[in-house]
């Protein structure tokens, strides 16, 4: 049951939401902010915001219209410095618990043009992201935080649900045009959704994996290749961001000579260390390793890019593969990757990089290289799903 009672905000959660302490109990109130006296609806450990009595110094009008109702944005009621100063501690935080007190060095903005992926769910209510803490979708007419190329997303989602009803919808910007994977629980038939690929003047659609009908393949440019883009293969979500990463991976290895990229994806770091040296390259994923290995072969002025399909959770490289090695290159999933580091932590690898998207994975997997003797140092945050709770991080560990 729930009951609208005043409160203040102590502090700001991880999820990006305010905290108050109520009766000896924390509640958490999305879109409130430390300091502020509000009015809330609470009900056990959630709250709702009613009212700002008292608003923060820091509290800034948001730039988009549905922030608030749509559950895509958390942060744009917070001034700039405050915003960084989050983002940053997301990063560091967990660092401390696992006991490494380093900073980051850089807070870098890797918005760039805007996100150049997006996935909005379409169903009867409209096309768009879920609603705060709901099931429900937030209808869109338009995402400010995409790049242009997506400007029609939510007008193609809801094309997708009126040819095969409620579906997810994921959309890529590619240099060749849009790539589209529909994703539907009920068997879905393909042929009503083709007409979609002319009206929209779509690369390539594909549903549930298989591919629907291709115009030309999307493309996606890597440094000085271009890799065609598998169907639902990874793929950072801003090109500034991917830019940004690349230049520190490239930097950080420096002029080692033997290289090895792990969780590689379709090799936008691969791609960019061949230019001067061999890479070896592998990760789960076997579409995406055929598509870095056609890559290599199809572009000219780099070297050879030994690319396997491996699983590296499972079967990582051992500490006899790795020690050839004078730096290796880690890209993993939120999973992090725990077995790989184990490994990595017995090797005579000088440079590691680890870049990540999970703070509290990176943390863990940081604390076993630290405790098998390398020392981390530049760390950075790279900002490319900005106004939500989420961070890219990279650093490098030497022995």
């Amino acid at each position: 049951m729930s009951m609208t009672l005043t409160a203040t905000i102590t502090s700001l959660g991880h999820k990006g939401e305010g905290v108050a302490e109520i009766d000896g109990h924390k509640v958490f109130v999305p879109l409130a902010l430390p300091g502020e006296t509000i009015t809330l609806d609470a009900n056990g450990d959630r709250g709702t915001l009613v009212s700002v009595l008292a608003p923060a110094a820091n509290r800034v009008e948001p730039f988009c219209a549905h922030f608030g109702a749509c559950g895509g944005c958390q942060l744009q009621h917070l001034d700039r410095p405050s915003y960084e100063a989050f983002k940053t501690g997301l990063v560091e935080t967990p660092l401390h618990f696992a006991g490494i007190d380093t900073k980051v060095s850089r807070f870098i903005d890797g918005a760039g043009d805007g996100r150049r992926r997006a996935t909005l769910h379409a169903r009867a209510e409209g096309a768009g992201y879920m609603r705060l803490r709901s099931h429900q979708v937030h209808d869109l007419d338009a995402c400010p935080i995409l790049v242009p190329g997506l400007a029609r997303a939510p007008e193609i989602a809801r094309a997708v649900r009126q040819a095969v009803g409620d579906a997810d919808v994921s959309f890529t910007a590619s240099l060749s045009g849009l790539d589209v994977v529909v994703r539907t629980e009920k068997k879905a038939r393909a042929d009503r959704l083709m007409p979609l690929v002319a009206r929209f003047r779509l690369a390539r659609l594909a549903l549930n994996g298989e591919m629907v009908l291709q115009a030309q393949p999307p493309i996606i440019e890597m440094g000085r290749a271009r890799v065609e883009l598998p169907i639902a293969s990874f793929l950072q979500a801003t090109a500034a961001a991917e830019q940004v990463l690349a230049d520190y991976v490239v930097n950080a290895v420096g002029k080692a000579k033997t290289v090895a990229d792990l969780f590689c994806g379709i090799g936008p770091f691969a791609l960019r260390l061949a230019e001067t040296r061999p890479v070896f390259a592998a990760d789960s994923d076997k579409p995406g390793i055929a598509a870095l290995d056609k890559a290599w072969r199809f572009t000219k002025g780099i070297r050879e890019i030994t690319a396997k399909p491996r699983d590296l959770f499972r079967d990582p490289l051992t500490r006899f593969e790795l020690d050839p090695f004078e730096a290796v290159v880690l890209d993993p999933p939120r999973a992090g990757a725990q077995a790989q580091c184990e490994q990595l932590s017995m090797s005579k690898v000088k440079t590691i990089v680890m870049v990540a998207c999970d703070a509290r994975t990176f943390a863990r997997d940081a604390a076993i290289l630290v405790g098998g003797g390398y020392k981390l140092s530049d760390l950075i945050a790279v900002d490319q799903f900005t106004q939500s709770t989420h961070i890219e991080i990279a650093g490098t560990f030497r022995r």
